[in-house]
């Protein structure tokens, strides 16, 4: 009960901006020895630090030599797959199908052309940035174009070359998330060169902080999957783009309804089946750990739909598809932090909580703030992830964590704060500044004619007849 009252406490918190609700157009005890995510040459050192468990940037060992676990392998394999099918098609098409007719191919190719971008940028020095050794904030350039990572290469029980392409699909779809706040306005080529920068400068250090030996894993953030390096940093980054870009053209003067919602609720479907292997793939292991995500996964995505839907008729009369397809999917962010950390119960609180909130972020709080998100991903994202991120700390339950648990709530809150707080500035900042010289070489936002047309004629030739 104390854990539920601190909870509602924190939610009630995030509140205290708006004052008002408003429209707008819109089995058995884990192992904690048994998770293994750093990579490593074949022979593994046992982690230092021993704060976390489940933590997908620990890497620890049995024996001094490690082996491959073909379990293990498999079950990563398929969540590589699965973690890729969030972005293409799934998130291509929940974000496709809510735009305008004119823009929805040039809003899909932002989703698709991120799959390749981030692709080579991941191989050639992103993956080092984020996991090579290198200091409290950034990796080295050791594994510069992989270099070192054979076949036989192991991260824990997996090959190492497998951990590289896992993550390089987390990648791929942090960078989607952040298209959701520039839909129908932004140059494709100045697209192209912020989320090829961005990837390096901004997503790459954050990622080495949390799960590469930074500073942020060092003092015992717990981020399971990606509520730091995923949400809150692809919601921020998409809210300073939304500033910069500037409001679409007829905002709230002409009707900005999406144009199939059909293709919205297949790609949230797509993204929710996806997130088994964002969150269960991110034990790095065939195991009980992996199966509690999953269950985690699908409770608070369920709780989260149904809070959702449930202020929604409260507040607009009616419950919307898109409202439940939003609120899934804001479950799902919620819960990304904390899916190994935490049992049933607090995964269906967290949900509950985690889908009036972002109800809330998409419409009172949107509508405070002034900005065109266009898709809502820092409603959706960035206040899903720091509500999961602080609700780990309440919620992180002994039955999964063992002794890993954290003996003190506050002092654990603590640190998740520090997480947030650091990754929304740096987000913030180097966001900017990144838009600022793009936007000065070639700028940024699409002509006034050329946004009247529609982007897919202006920008890419091509229109959905």
């Amino acid at each position: 009960m104390k854990k539920i009252l601190l909870a509602l406490s924190l939610s009630g918190a995030l509140f205290s901006g708006s004052g008002v609700w408003a429209e707008s157009n819109a089995p058995e005890s884990i192992n904690t020895t048994e998770q293994v995510n750093t990579p490593s040459t074949t022979t593994v050192a046992v982690a230092t630090h021993s704060d976390v468990s489940n933590d997908p940037s620990i890497t620890v060992a049995v024996t001094d030599q490690a082996e491959i676990d073909s379990g293990d392998t498999a079950w990563v394999l398929i969540s590589t797959a699965l973690v890729l099918l969030m972005t293409i098609p799934g998130l291509a098409l929940f974000y496709g199908g809510m735009v305008r007719k004119k823009n929805v191919l040039s809003t899909m190719a932002h989703s698709f052309v991120a799959a390749g971008v981030v692709s080579i940028v991941w191989v050639v020095i992103g993956y080092s940035l984020a996991f090579g050794s290198g200091n409290a904030f950034v990796g080295n350039f050791d594994k510069v174009m992989l270099a070192g990572i054979a076949p036989d290469t192991l991260s824990g029980t997996i090959p190492e070359i497998l951990f590289v392409i896992f993550q390089m699909t987390f990648a791929i779809i942090t960078v989607a998330i952040i298209s959701g706040s520039i839909a129908e306005r932004m140059k494709f080529s100045a697209f192209v060169a912020f989320i090829s920068l961005w990837v390096i400068i901004v997503y790459a250090p954050i990622a080495h902080w949390v799960w590469g030996g930074g500073w942020l894993m060092n003092d015992g953030a717990l981020d399971f999957a990606g509520g730091t390096v995923v949400h809150i940093n692809s919601g921020v980054a998409g809210l300073v783009t939304a500033y910069m870009l500037g409001k679409r053209m007829g905002l709230g003067k002409e009707s900005m309804a999406p144009h199939n919602l059909t293709l919205t609720v297949l790609g949230a479907s797509l993204i929710w089946v996806g997130w088994y292997g964002f969150n269960g793939g991110s034990a790095l292991t065939a195991s009980g750990s992996a199966a509690f995500a999953l269950v985690t996964t699908q409770v608070a995505a369920a709780a989260a739909m149904l809070s959702w839907l449930l202020a929604e008729r409260i507040i607009r009369g009616k419950a919307s598809v898109l409202g439940g397809a939003s609120g899934a999917i804001a479950g799902l962010v919620v819960i990304t932090p904390a899916a190994g950390f935490v049992d049933v119960s607090g995964a269906l609180f967290m949900g509950l909580i985690g889908g009036v909130l972002c109800f809330w972020g998409t419409t009172a709080l949107k509508r405070i703030l002034k900005a065109d998100d266009s898709l809502d991903a820092f409603g959706l994202h960035a206040v899903g992830g720091i509500a999961g991120a602080l609700l780990t700390a309440v919620f992180a339950s002994e039955l999964i964590m063992g002794d890993k648990v954290p003996t003190h709530m506050g002092h654990q809150l603590w640190i998740q704060l520090e997480g947030v707080l650091a990754t929304i500035a740096y987000s913030a900042v180097v966001t900017f500044i990144l838009l600022k010289l793009i936007d000065i070489v070639i700028g940024i936002r699409v002509e006034a004619d050329e946004e009247r047309m529609g982007l897919d004629l202006s920008q890419h030739g091509e229109r959905i007849e």
